[in-house]
């Protein structure tokens, strides 16, 4: 593994200080989606499927720090759309940085070269390049031929002037254990990225392509293939490896929407980034207190039947692992391991 270990350090007392305080729900990131416009249109994506008139709306630079400031969350994930787009995101990113929060600031990487100049590189912020598969593979997902070495390039660029560069790979059907063996080596060994987030695809309603979504079976097997012979523990994957084990089948997690809430142009989406089956909610309070929680996850709402993305059972994996001395250790370890192996 490879969080870093000044985000391990805070991200466990963040944990620790709410378990102290009684608090079985919180956040643990902020998925923070400023605007849904994009400059790709990839086939499994329903972002961008929204009318003109919501892809012209930008949440403003206030509007996200007290987004952030409400919920508490330490860690910031700025998704879309693509963030770039969007003409005050330097300041977005800084405001945040400021604040002491972990950003990731995800994008497809087409204007991240032009736009370098306008960030530093901190050790709270990160970039989170989109790359879903080698050259081929990565193209045909965002339906765009030169993206993959747009992204490369971009990315040993920003690593040039001292970035800290994450990557963040959804797999979908045709994936399977080789492909994604081949893709995390590649990150891992030839472009050497920090680390490395990865989850099986979710089926959005609205995306375009509806026949290509890995379901729980066939996601654990790819994945206990793809892990076999201690592969996972040289890859530098930002995961808990209790996630890992939950996306390999060895233990099964109950979904906790509410560990990574969304907000967005519309507010505070119910109950994920991935569905908003409950609507939207005014403030964060609203969202927490309000939502029917139990409605959802795999066997109690039928658009979660085939859910195994991160942004439900990252945040479970991670409250479990607090509650239990064992996986503490393990986690502790894992990102020992990584620190010393970058």
């Amino acid at each position: 593994m490879a969080i870093p270990l000044r985000q391990s350090l805070k991200v466990g007392a963040y944990v620790a200080k709410q378990r102290l305080k009684g608090n079985t729900k919180f956040p643990l990131v902020l998925q923070l989606e400023p605007l849904y416009q994009c400059n790709l249109a990839c086939a499994g994506c329903g972002k961008i499927q929204h009318p003109d008139e919501i892809l012209r709306k930008r949440l403003t630079v206030q509007q996200c720090i007290h987004a952030v400031e409400e919920c508490g969350a330490p860690i910031v994930s700025i998704a879309g759309g693509e963030p770039l787009v969007h003409e005050e995101i330097d300041q977005i990113a800084s405001a945040l940085v400021e604040r002491k929060r972990f950003v990731y600031l995800c994008t497809n990487a087409l204007l991240l070269e032009r736009k370098l100049d306008r960030f530093k590189p901190s050790p709270y912020f990160s970039w989170s390049v989109h790359v879903d598969g080698l050259r081929q593979r990565h193209d045909e997902s965002v339906c765009r031929e030169g993206v993959f070495d747009k992204a490369v390039d971009a990315i040993r660029e920003a690593k040039h002037r001292g970035f800290r560069v994450s990557t963040n790979s959804t797999f979908f059907e045709p994936d399977d254990a080789s492909s994604i063996r081949g893709l995390l080596d590649y990150l891992n060994d030839e472009l050497q990225v920090d680390v490395m987030q990865i989850s099986p695809g979710f089926a959005y309603e609205k995306a375009p392509d509806q026949d290509h979504f890995l379901g729980v079976e066939m996601t654990r097997q790819i994945f206990r293939e793809a892990f076999s012979g201690g592969r996972r523990q040289r890859w530098r994957l930002n995961h808990s490896p209790l996630f890992l084990d939950f996306l390999e089948g060895k233990v099964d997690l109950e979904c906790t929407p509410w560990g990574i809430p969304c907000y967005s142009v519309f507010g505070w989406q119910r109950p994920c980034y991935l569905m908003a089956d409950g609507g939207y909610a005014r403030s964060y309070r609203e969202l927490l207190e309000e939502t029917d929680w139990s409605r959802y996850g795999r066997g109690r709402h039928p658009k979660c039947s085939n859910c195994m993305a991160h942004c439900g059972y990252e945040p479970s994996a991670v409250a479990v692992t607090a509650q239990s001395l064992r996986e503490s250790a393990r986690a502790a370890a894992d990102a020992l391991i990584g620190q010393a192996r970058k």
